[in-house]
């Protein structure tokens, strides 16, 4: 029983020591946004500065449209968020609970996608979207991203797991297919949903290098690449800069911590396969 306790305190104390070397970055970061321009590099390094600018928040946004920035963040990464999580839904529950022939091989053709590289197909989207007229706008980067193997597939795996009855209760009372999908499957999937919610928030908001290929005018700019042109060729602002990473990883945050007890749902229940 003690060498189990001690395994444990062991466990504990490595996780812990992880957890703060995790952290030390972000730790880091706000205490540069509150530092003066002339004690970022000073040697021997210091947390903080002599006092705290908090001035440093407001430069930002006066240099620099960070709430342009931030507000095209937020409508690219909701669209794309809600329209996966509608047409994953969708597929998923198709390929999950629906009859049809050749089912099995389209899911493992439309699966097979996932093993296909984003760089292969990043030339190929560019053309298409130069050839209809959507570079340098949001549907560029809204409209590729429609629609999500990974998605599809995580959201089958759950619908996999809900009993049939309840699906042959819904057909005796003359419930149709999308009835059933609508009023059984949707408000019983709300972990999965939530779990790809996250993952397409996350990677929405954090995405750089379409914004990168797209977009050009400046008032279009996502945060990502809103942040990257805020560094000068030869001198940076860097207090304002930190600051403006800052405030641009805060949101994720907040969802994640709020949303986390779904999160580590989902991804359980998505894995186990129904009768």
């Amino acid at each position: 029983m003690g060498i189990n306790r001690r395994m444990k305190w062991l466990a504990h104390g490595v996780l812990a020591a992880g957890s703060v070397i995790m952290l030390f970055p972000f730790i880091w970061m706000i205490a540069t946004s509150l530092k003066d321009l002339s004690e970022v590099f000073t040697y021997p390094p210091r947390f903080f500065g002599e006092r705290l600018k908090f001035e440093n928040y407001l430069v930002m946004t006066e240099r620099f449209p960070f709430f342009r920035f931030f507000l095209n963040s937020v409508k690219v990464t909701l669209i794309v968020t809600a329209a996966q999580l509608v047409t994953s839904s969708m597929a998923g529950y198709v390929f999950a609970r629906l009859r049809f022939p050749l089912r099995d091989g389209l899911f493992g053709v439309y699966l097979a996608t996932l093993m296909i590289p984003p760089q292969v197909t990043m030339i190929p989207n560019f053309l298409l979207m130069r050839f209809y007229g959507l570079v340098d706008s949001h549907a560029a980067l809204i409209l590729p991203a429609l629609v999500s193997a990974f998605g599809t597939f995580l959201l089958r795996q759950f619908f996999l797991t809900i009993p049939s009855a309840l699906e042959e209760a819904a057909k005796i009372d003359g419930c149709t297919p999308f009835g059933i999908y609508w009023r059984i499957f949707v408000p019983l999937s709300k972990p999965a949903m939530a779990t790809l919610g996250i993952f397409v928030l996350i990677g929405t908001w954090n995405d750089f290098i379409n914004p990168l290929i797209y977009l050009h005018t400046e008032s279009k700019m996502t945060l990502t690449l809103g942040l990257a042109n805020m560094q000068g060729l030869y001198s940076t602002d860097w207090p304002a800069l930190m600051a403006a990473t800052t405030l641009s990883i805060l949101p994720m945050t907040i969802i994640f911590l709020f949303a986390q007890d779904l999160f580590v749902k989902g991804v359980t229940l998505s894995g186990l396969k129904g009768e």
